[in-house]
């Protein structure tokens, strides 16, 4: 007699409240939220929102959770303001501290890492697909994570570069993580990063020093991602070294 599979349990929806709205670029704000059904999730993972008219009508987006799963009860989702967005431009001018949203999640299995994988991490990010990296990297330094990790972060400004300030102390541990950053559209005086689209050999000088056991996990949108999955390859890496994720539009 065949077997059943086993059942996943359902993802409930949630009523979450806003904690903190920190601005982290004229477009990027980063919404911590208090979970009353907290669930530790794995770096890389999302939650979707759900947005929930007088009217019954619902809008609901995915966003990639930007903290470390070592924080216990709360997330940071880091959302960017799209055009004509409905959920992203009510997150961006209506939500206040204090406020209630509906989230469901944690989202994903297949774009994930964890801390305890020793080999070398390699991480790629156009625009605001530095967000889920930007978990890893969290996730990395509260663990004590030892194994060489590099981030290239392509933006279109400095203006444009999500968690500046962060990444710049996270490069300046001294515990293996280097982080690189090229601009496309201008840098200002002073700026020593790339200033260009990423391409082959940017790769090849930024996680060629990784060797051939690194991981890559490459996001940003799907432009950027299947120029670098195709350039990575090129490159001589591996496929099944390589996991991609893709975002909406964005500025990379």
């Amino acid at each position: 007699m065949a077997q059943t599979p086993a059942l996943r349990p359902t993802i409930e929806w949630q009523i979450a409240t806003v904690t903190a709205i920190t601005t982290e670029t004229a477009r990027a704000k980063t919404f911590t939220l208090e979970l009353p059904k907290w669930r530790v999730h794995r770096a890389g993972q999302h939650y979707d929102v759900r947005l929930t008219a007088a009217d019954g009508y619902q809008a609901e987006r995915s966003y990639s959770i930007a903290s470390e799963p070592e924080r216990a009860g709360e997330i940071d989702l880091t959302v960017e303001l799209i055009p004509d967005g409905e959920v992203s431009a009510y997150m961006h001018g209506v939500l206040t501290p204090g406020d209630k949203i509906e989230v469901r999640g944690p989202i994903g299995g297949y774009f994930v890492w964890q801390a305890d994988d020793p080999q070398p991490l390699g991480l790629v990010a156009g625009g605001s697909g530095v967000v889920p990296l930007m978990a890893m990297l969290r996730h990395r330094a509260a663990t004590g994570g030892r194994q060489p990790a590099r981030l290239l972060y392509s933006s279109r400004s400095a203006d444009d570069l999500i968690y500046a300030a962060e990444l710049a102390r996270l490069g300046a541990a001294g515990d293996g993580a280097e982080i690189f950053q090229t601009l496309t559209r201008g840098a200002p005086d002073g700026w020593t990063g790339y200033t260009r689209r990423i391409d082959g050999e940017m790769l090849r000088e930024v996680l060629g020093p990784l060797g051939g056991d690194v991981r890559i996990f490459v996001c940003g949108p799907t432009l950027l991602v299947e120029s670098v999955a195709d350039a990575l390859v090129a490159n001589g890496v591996a496929p099944d070294r390589i996991k991609t994720e893709r975002f909406g539009p964005t500025g990379s």
